[in-house]
């Protein structure tokens, strides 16, 4: 089969918002999904969106007016599923399991200037906490011409500390609740308090205070819709 070379990835991705978030050559020591006719895999892609890119295409399609639950993942599948198979290859998903693919190991190696943060998102020096991972695409093939911006393993470094030498860190100081602490980490049952009653109504509707603090990629910030579908669903899943 003919590899699918990155700029025809990106062409097929666009009308959805989505992008390819980097990639990466398997090691025999990596565990992924067998490929259709025993083929081995040869290239791992990351899909997902910067800021709310995909958010008119997804607020638009069926699955969200189904009224199902989980629109956004079966959304995704849609795209991914297709794209896969055209290619020969498979769909992998943050969702699918258990056992779950370690998708932030992958992303680490896809883009290695991702950093964890005090909020337990990765952080991207360009696109700070406004960004997200939808589906990994394993594929047979690889495009000659994009295997030498692609790394073998595990990268060893990201570069300088964002949160680190972030001034005064202001994520940790505005939660309400003080659910992120660099102590304790993130206390999800404050965090669940604090939504579930009126005083954090601005939190589910605007999204994450705490978040919305980070001075990294502010013009990225999700648009208020697309951040309360997240709130809601996080709340609706605490319930």
């Amino acid at each position: 089969m003919t590899a699918a070379s990155r700029n025809a990835l990106e062409r097929a991705l666009e009308p959805h918002g989505l992008r390819l978030r980097g990639g990466w050559i398997p090691t025999p020591q990596d565990v992924l999904p067998g490929l259709p006719h025993g083929a081995a895999a040869a290239v791992v892609w990351m899909v997902g969106q910067v800021g709310s890119a995909c958010w008119e295409a997804f607020s638009g399609s069926r699955f969200l007016a189904d009224g199902r639950p989980d629109p956004m993942d079966r959304w995704s599948k849609s795209i991914g599923d297709a794209l896969a198979q055209a290619h020969g290859g498979v769909a992998v998903y943050p969702s699918d399991g258990p056992p779950y693919a370690p998708f932030q190991q992958w992303a680490r190696r896809a883009e290695p200037q991702l950093q964890a943060s005090p909020l337990m998102l990765q952080i991207h020096p360009q696109w700070g906490l406004w960004h997200a991972y939808r589906f990994a695409l394993v594929l047979p093939a690889l495009a000659a011409a994009d295997a030498p911006a692609l790394a073998s393993g595990v990268p060893e470094g990201a570069g300088t500390d964002i949160c680190l030498n972030c001034d005064g860190q202001p994520c940790l100081r505005r939660c309400p609740v003080e659910a992120f602490s660099s102590a304790r980490g993130y206390d999800t049952d404050a965090c669940a308090g604090h939504l579930h009653r009126p005083e954090g109504r601005d939190c589910v509707e605007q999204g994450c205070l705490a978040r919305r603090a980070c001075p990294v990629a502010t013009a990225l910030q999700y648009v208020p819709a697309h951040a309360a579908f997240h709130m809601r669903a996080f709340v609706s899943s605490r319930r």
